[in-house]
């Protein structure tokens, strides 16, 4: 059994955040009418990818109809829609959308995990909802690291989350597009996150969304 089926299985089983564990259920109870007869994943979501990944992308935590349905991170929303298409683009996927477990999909020095791994209410997950599954991004840095170049963190919790990991001695500021060398030799790279609120309103285009991953890749070496 590999590192990523063994974590995966413990995320799986997880129900160590109450309202966390109750909320991810209870949206499965009750789908919107476009999602009327799905069975819903509605469990803790492992990380997906590449187990010599060069390129470790963080998110926030599944969405609670996306990846809590489908099971698979950033899978089932238009954020996953965004992250799958421009993998593609840049050769790091073999197909430009992921449409769940079973379909084949490969990522190419890539994985794909997040600072939580249950969709939390209104998504915004609470200070120890974030200590509590810290435990995972941890086991995730040390199975990473032998081959990791660069940490993509989307979003402003992601990257305080990278920033941790990464054993900053300062703080670096949160910043779309920002690199950062760390004492590990690791980079840190932070983008918005593809959220309908940055996307829908511009904060993040299409043009601005290519750069990052073309220096991502460029940075995977």
């Amino acid at each position: 059994m590999s590192w990523v089926e063994g974590l995966s299985q413990e995320i799986l089983a997880c129900r160590a955040c109450p309202r966390l564990v109750a909320h991810r259920e209870a949206v499965a109870q009750k789908p919107p009418r476009r999602f009327q007869g799905w069975r819903y994943h509605a469990r803790g979501v492992p990380g997906f990818g590449d187990p010599a990944a060069r390129l470790w992308i963080i998110g926030l935590a599944p969405a609670a109809h996306g990846a809590n349905r489908t099971g698979r991170m950033f899978t089932g929303d238009r954020s996953g829609q965004w992250l799958y298409q421009v993998l593609y683009e840049v050769g790091l996927s073999s197909a430009p959308e992921s449409l769940g477990l079973s379909d084949g999909l490969q990522l190419y020095g890539v994985y794909i995990s997040a600072v939580v791994r249950c969709a939390p209410p209104a998504n915004k997950p609470l200070p120890d909802e974030i200590h509590t599954c810290r435990a995972y991004l941890l086991r995730e840095w040390h199975a990473l690291r032998p081959h990791l170049r660069v940490v993509l963190a989307l979003g402003a919790i992601a990257h305080q989350a990278a920033v941790e990991l990464l054993g900053f001695h300062r703080r670096p500021p949160f910043q779309h597009d920002a690199l950062y060398e760390s004492p590990t030799g690791v980079k840190l790279l932070s983008s918005y996150h593809p959220s309908q609120q940055n996307t829908f309103t511009g904060r993040l285009t299409w043009a601005m969304w290519q750069a990052v991953f073309a220096k991502a890749k460029a940075l995977m070496g």
